[in-house]
């Protein structure tokens, strides 16, 4: 067994997609030992999975389990599905649940921090906001640390402007001091696991900004990565033209204005970006690439 500060260490992630994997893996190297719930169980590269409609296997060990899946119709997924067992898990002593910046609504530019109340407007934002109370409840009664991590926008190599430019499907679009908060989905895996090395009080949900230290605008981060790819940047297209042709989702996430702040994140848990803001994530993602498609260089010329 693992142990930190003479205490066994065992993460149980439900959910095997883009941040979850990327926890996990992160969880693994970190040395602790990992086991993920997952819809599709071979998904699992390199740690044990179980299928999600019996996690007994992971819930039973795990001292800290995080929850990634998205919330239904019929609310929190994993709770309405596995609530009992969660209730009855042995070891667990913190919860770590991966929610959104959404919660906050629109704030038309303004700050927000750790302490300003949640105001959701957009549908998907309340049934996040409905998931929160839930886990919030369960925390309180099973007396167990729990960690809303909100997160904003996730990029990362596969995900990032990079791939929509490439494809020619990229558009600089300018709404005036409209920024967006985002987070490299590696910064993610680090603020989960410093978040679940310093958990908060029994019983009691904290609030944790997943987020750059730098909102942007949509226009400069695509102009960024075109810089490093060195094409020219598509031209610029106002909202008001650009919103003709898109749907509802799009719009949704372009009617609202906030940025995002995380002192007291970090200040709590000790977690400071890896990548602070999007040009540093984006050099990141580029030199990742690099490397990778040399070593399949290198695997080509030995074949």
């Amino acid at each position: 067994m693992l142990a930190q500060h003479g205490m066994e260490r065992a993460l149980a992630v439900f959910g095997l997609g883009y941040s979850g994997r990327a926890i996990a893996q992160a969880a693994q190297e970190a040395g602790w030992r990992v086991v993920a719930v997952s819809r599709s169980p071979r998904d699992g590269p390199r740690f044990a999975v179980v299928p999600f409609t019996d996690p007994r296997a992971a819930v039973a060990d795990a001292t800290h389990i995080v929850f990634t899946a998205a919330p239904a119709e019929a609310g929190d997924p994993v709770l309405a599905a596995h609530g009992q067992t969660l209730a009855e898990a042995p070891k667990l002593r913190w919860i770590g649940y991966l929610s959104t910046i959404g919660v906050y609504g629109d704030r038309g530019g303004a700050w927000v921090t750790e302490t300003d109340e949640p105001a959701p407007a957009k549908p998907q934002s309340l049934a996040r906001r409905a998931a929160e109370e839930a886990w919030e409840t369960f925390a309180a009664r099973r007396r167990t640390a729990l960690d809303l991590i909100r997160l904003g926008g996730i990029y990362g190599p596969g995900r990032s402007p990079f791939d929509d430019l490439r494809a020619g499907r990229a558009r600089r679009v300018v709404k005036p001091d409209h920024a967006f908060n985002r987070i490299h989905v590696a910064d993610i895996a680090g603020l989960v696991l410093a978040a679940a090395a310093r958990p908060g009080e029994v019983g009691r949900a904290r609030v944790l900004h997943g987020v750059d230290d730098e909102p942007a605008l949509q226009a400069e981060v695509v102009a960024e990565a075109a810089r490093l790819l060195g094409i020219a940047a598509p031209p610029e297209v106002p909202f008001a033209e650009a919103a003709r042709t898109m749907g509802p989702m799009a719009l949704g996430f372009w009617s609202e204005n906030r940025r995002v702040a995380n002192a007291l994140t970090k200040s709590a848990t000790g977690w400071a970006p890896r990548y602070p803001s999007y040009r540093e994530g984006l050099a990141a993602i580029l030199a990742e690439e690099k490397r990778e498609g040399a070593g399949e260089e290198r695997e080509v010329g030995r074949a």
